[in-house]
């Protein structure tokens, strides 16, 4: 239990120093309008570093670094509720770090090109249409981490998959809302920056917890055919080896 704790303690550190580090850092180049990593830049930063993380904290953890997916584990009993709640728990101290980390570089004189530290806003579409944005997001998002971690799944393939699902989201949420589809992701730069970043927090904590509770109950049963079949293959080969 151990290991697995200071896995997604580490692997939630990671995901916002090097991915929301790429926004911060990279989004603009001071006042020039040009950007220098580019929406798709940021997409890509979020999506490959969750792919490497995946293959390399995957065997130990499952490398969930998202209370959002380890409340969709909890809720399909892949997960005991102790260890999911002691997840969520370093989870969250690992987006602190990440993010504390990053407040540091900003501080040494990194630019922050965000303006707020990465944080996630409601100020573009609205509290209402970013809850609806954030909730379907995450259903996409947990959805495919659900569906390719069954045994009727492409084996091998499933670091790839979510890895091309979270940049998918976030090519399309930036431009909403910066995108979270993880509460802890949100948590950590929000607690540095404060201000309306804190106080729009609870928005980037339930809808993508709503999200992930949601594919947790439509996934399972749209998966429950293909489950089917791949337990009677298994057992067929079993019977006959």
């Amino acid at each position: 239990m151990a290991r697995r704790l200071v896995v997604e303690f580490l692997g939630t550190a990671i995901l916002v120093l090097v991915a929301v580090g790429a926004a911060v850092g990279g989004l603009k180049s001071g006042t020039q309008a040009a950007p220098v990593v580019s929406v798709v830049g940021v997409a890509l930063a979020f999506g490959l570093v969750l792919l490497a993380m995946a293959y390399a904290f995957g065997p130990i953890s499952g490398c969930h670094v998202n209370p959002a997916v380890t409340i969709a584990m909890m809720f399909t009993r892949r997960q005991d509720i102790q260890e999911g709640l002691a997840y969520m728990v370093a989870q969250f101290l690992g987006a602190l770090a990440g993010a504390g980390l990053l407040k540091y570089f900003v501080n040494q004189g990194l630019p922050d090109t965000t303006g707020g530290l990465g944080t996630n806003s409601t100020a573009t579409v609205g509290t209402g249409a970013t809850f609806i944005f954030e909730v379907a997001a995450t259903f996409i998002f947990v959805g495919v981490i659900l569906l390719v971690t069954t045994r009727a799944a492409a084996p091998g393939f499933a670091g790839l998959a979510i890895g091309l699902a979270l940049a998918a989201v976030h090519l399309v949420g930036i431009p909403i809302d910066g995108t979270s589809v993880n509460p802890a992701r949100s948590f950590g730069p929000a607690i540095f920056e404060g201000g309306d970043a804190l106080s729009q927090l609870w928005v980037f904590i339930a809808a993508p917890l709503v999200g992930g509770l949601l594919a947790a109950i439509v996934m399972p049963w749209l998966n429950a055919g293909a489950e089917a079949e791949a337990d009677e293959r298994l057992d067929k080969a079993q019977a006959t080896a």
